[in-house]
């Protein structure tokens, strides 16, 4: 599969899973700093949260991690279930499952803009719930594209990697630039995340719904655009035989 300005269908889905990657940056910023400590990608931070609450941290948040961590499992079951039949690589199943995390967020978006999410616990706990389920969504349909160090949602394994197999550690250092890139990208989404919190809740929403939109389409162009070249180049072949 070629595509005309990435090269080819694997340097396009590292760059739009290192969008993704930003993207998560963003929306744990807003959940963690904006609604109560919670992270909705990342669901490493909720298991530490939740393990030192129930040691006994009375300051630290406990239901919103933990609706958290049960809707990104269900997100993910979701994609999991809908892509079980797809090939490697991207599918319609792919543009399904990506376009309904895009059309989620600005949802989401549109909600906290019009509903006091930072005033009433229960819609707070709905936003962190829905936004993770979402995340789950995105982050099992990344993985079904088998971006090699990528993930999209956390960068521990990515941090892990990038040392140990540095020339420093004898090493070939394989994979670094996707992996400081990962790695910068997310700080990065977390700054703007955070940044946009001066304005309001939403448009850090805007901006993740943004990009996951961006991320959806240029993946389905790129899908439909090497799915019509591999049909012209058949046609050909089969009239001459």
């Amino acid at each position: 599969m070629r595509t005309h300005f990435f090269g080819s269908a694997g340097r396009l889905h590292l760059v739009l899973m290192l969008a993704l990657t930003f993207s998560t940056g963003v929306v744990d910023a807003m959940g963690y700093l904006g609604l109560d400590r919670v992270f909705t990608g990342n669901m490493t931070g909720n298991v530490v949260l939740l393990g030192m609450a129930m040691a006994g941290g009375t300051s630290l948040p406990v239901l919103r991690p933990a609706l958290a961590l049960a809707f990104f499992m269900l997100g993910a079951a979701l994609a999991g279930r809908l892509l079980r039949r797809s090939g490697e690589g991207w599918s319609p199943q792919t543009s399904a499952a990506l376009s309904a995390v895009s059309l989620g967020l600005w949802l989401l978006a549109v909600f906290v803009l019009l509903a006091p999410v930072q005033a009433d616990p229960a819609l707070g706990s709905t936003v962190t719930s829905v936004l993770a389920l979402l995340m789950g969504t995105q982050a099992a349909t990344a993985k079904r594209l088998k971006v090699a160090e990528i993930t999209t949602v956390v960068v521990t394994s990515t941090i892990t990697g990038l040392a140990s197999d540095s020339r420093l550690a004898g090493g070939k250092g394989t994979f670094w630039q996707r992996r400081a890139l990962a790695i910068a990208l997310i700080m990065l989404g977390a700054l703007a995340g955070a940044a946009a919190l001066h304005v309001h809740l939403a448009l850090a929403l805007s901006l993740a719904a943004l990009i996951a939109t961006a991320v959806t389409v240029t993946g389905h162009a790129a899908h439909r655009r090497a799915a019509a070249e591999a049909k012209a180049a058949w046609s050909p072949s089969m009239a001459r035989d």
